[in-house]
């Protein structure tokens, strides 16, 4: 996945004014554009469409500093078609304009080319299985919310603290398969698992194929495969989130193992009273890779 990563890097710097077709060398790398967008994202820090942008207008800046042809062609040069459209990526980048650069020299918030880079880490193992489910169904209370990747959700709290009691113990009653309990649902998350996109969470459970579900209760269908089943303790939620970087950090890129499209569900097994620790299980769909 390291080497997967950085001929990736090269890739876009190589095409830097073009798409970059990353389902093409995903295939001939033998993974999938999902998983190497999510393992980009993760290690970098950053989607792989912001880091191309960022790229993009260091590369750009220098041509604007240095007077290498009016702003219209070099726009063109870099992949805009207007000098509006470059002017609006340059400001997001850098702050002001590409005039405002021209005329001072600056400021400029460069972008250096990344490389990845496999560090001796994981003294402490991972409690980490891989289950092998058939076809199950989770039930319950779905909303749209933004992203957040470190400390607690306000949209999903906020979710969750609307609910009645009753919603809750009626859930607990339904469920009847693993993962057990009241789960945390994450689903069509942006492989790119940008910071504030939306995604779809469902506070539910996990319920079997042949298990009626109430008309009014929301329903993601999860197809039969396998799972790799995460468990972490500590205090909440920074336990969780810390196992969850670890995954891509040190999980993956040292197991056979790759992400799959789907849900990722986490199961809390016991938590303090207060919630501010918890034992909780991460389940990731995976396929070998």
């Amino acid at each position: 996945m390291i080497a997967a990563l950085n001929r990736l890097v090269d890739l876009v710097e190589k095409h830097l004014t073009e798409d970059v077709d990353v389902n093409d060398l995903a295939r001939s790398l033998g993974t999938t554009e999902y998983h190497l967008r999510r393992m980009f994202s993760s290690l970098a820090g950053m989607p792989l469409s912001e880091y191309v942008r960022r790229r993009r207008m260091t590369v750009a800046a220098a041509d604007v500093v240095r007077g290498d042809g009016d702003l219209l062609s070099i726009a063109v040069r870099h992949g805009y078609g207007s000098t509006e459209a470059f002017g609006r990526a340059f400001r997001a980048v850098h702050g002001v304009g590409p005039g405002d650069v021209r005329r001072d020299g600056g400021p400029l918030r460069t972008q250096p080319q990344l490389r990845f880079r496999l560090t001796v880490e994981g003294s402490i193992p991972m409690d980490t299985r891989i289950v092998d489910r058939p076809a199950f169904r989770l039930a319950g209370y779905a909303a749209r919310v933004p992203l957040i990747h470190e400390g607690v959700n306000p949209h999903i709290q906020q979710h969750i603290s609307g609910l009645p009691m009753e919603a809750h113990l009626r859930l607990k009653a339904l469920s009847d398969t693993d993962p057990a309990g009241l789960l945390q649902v994450s689903d069509n998350v942006d492989p790119d698992a940008t910071e504030g996109s939306e995604l779809t969470y469902l506070h539910g459970v996990a319920v079997s194929r042949e298990t009626p579900v109430p008309d009014d209760l929301d329903v993601i269908e999860v197809p039969a495969g396998r799972w790799a089943v995460f468990r972490s303790a500590g205090p909440y939620p920074q336990a969780l989130q810390s196992t969850w970087a670890a995954t891509a950090t040190e999980w993956f890129p040292s197991n056979p193992w790759r992400l799959r499209p789907g849900p990722s569900i986490v199961s809390i097994v016991e938590r303090a009273d207060d919630f501010s620790t918890a034992t909780c299980e991460l389940w990731l769909p995976v396929e070998p890779t």
